[in-house]
């Protein structure tokens, strides 16, 4: 087993348990900038995923000629009409501008830059910018920057996965997950993916059943 894994399986019997059935943990990552992670992030809010990707599609192809995805000044000089017509909403076309101003003004930081800055840090800067919350910059650490102790106490399938892990008849609330979460440290993105992984096993057993 990988170190999460064993970890994980040595303080959570019932972790042990979902840890024997899917084995190691398989987070996926990408080599994105936090600018691209973050406009694309804008672009999955509330969205399915098919449809999230198509309307980044339209994005990236508005600028085949020079690269494919836009540079924070490109970004800047198109105009909304032209973003709204890939399918951004206006209040995402905002936090789109809003997320290439920061970009240049330093607040978003290089991929490079991002390494030497801690995750409390990188959410305290992040969180500052229009249509970007703390979740959204839980799944960047995680899925960009391959940081191995995220605990996103706010989303679903986190807090759904840990009730049907735990057996418990409603889901936690956040601030009580993250105290039931501090002994899954240093470890607890790995242990986010095996709630997802739960909430999986749980789908699939009801459409067997």
């Amino acid at each position: 087993m990988s170190k999460a894994s064993t970890h994980l399986a040595s303080v959570c019997p019932r972790m042990k348990a979902l840890i024997r059935r899917v084995g190691p943990p398989r987070i996926e990552t990408d080599d994105h900038s936090p600018y691209e992670a973050l406009i694309r992030a804008i672009a999955h809010q509330q969205l399915n995923g098919t449809a999230a990707r198509t309307i980044t599609g339209r994005l990236v192809a508005l600028y085949q000629d020079t690269g494919g995805f836009p540079t924070p000044h490109q970004l800047l000089a198109t105009d909304d009409t032209t973003l709204r017509g890939c399918g951004f909403s206006g209040g995402k076309v905002a936090a789109l501008r809003d997320i290439a101003a920061k970009t240049l003004d330093g607040v978003v930081p290089t991929r490079a830059a991002a390494k030497k800055l801690s995750d409390a840090a990188l959410i305290e800067r992040l969180t500052t910018i229009r249509g970007v919350g703390k979740w959204t910059v839980e799944m960047l650490l995680m899925h960009t920057l391959g940081r191995p102790d995220v605990w996103p106490v706010d989303d679903f399938g986190v807090r759904e996965g840990y009730r049907i892990l735990h057996e418990m008849d409603v889901q936690p609330k956040p601030k009580a997950l993250a105290d039931l979460g501090s002994l899954y440290g240093p470890y607890r993105s790995a242990a986010a993916w095996y709630c997802w992984r739960a909430v999986d096993a749980a789908k699939a057993a009801k459409s067997n059943g």
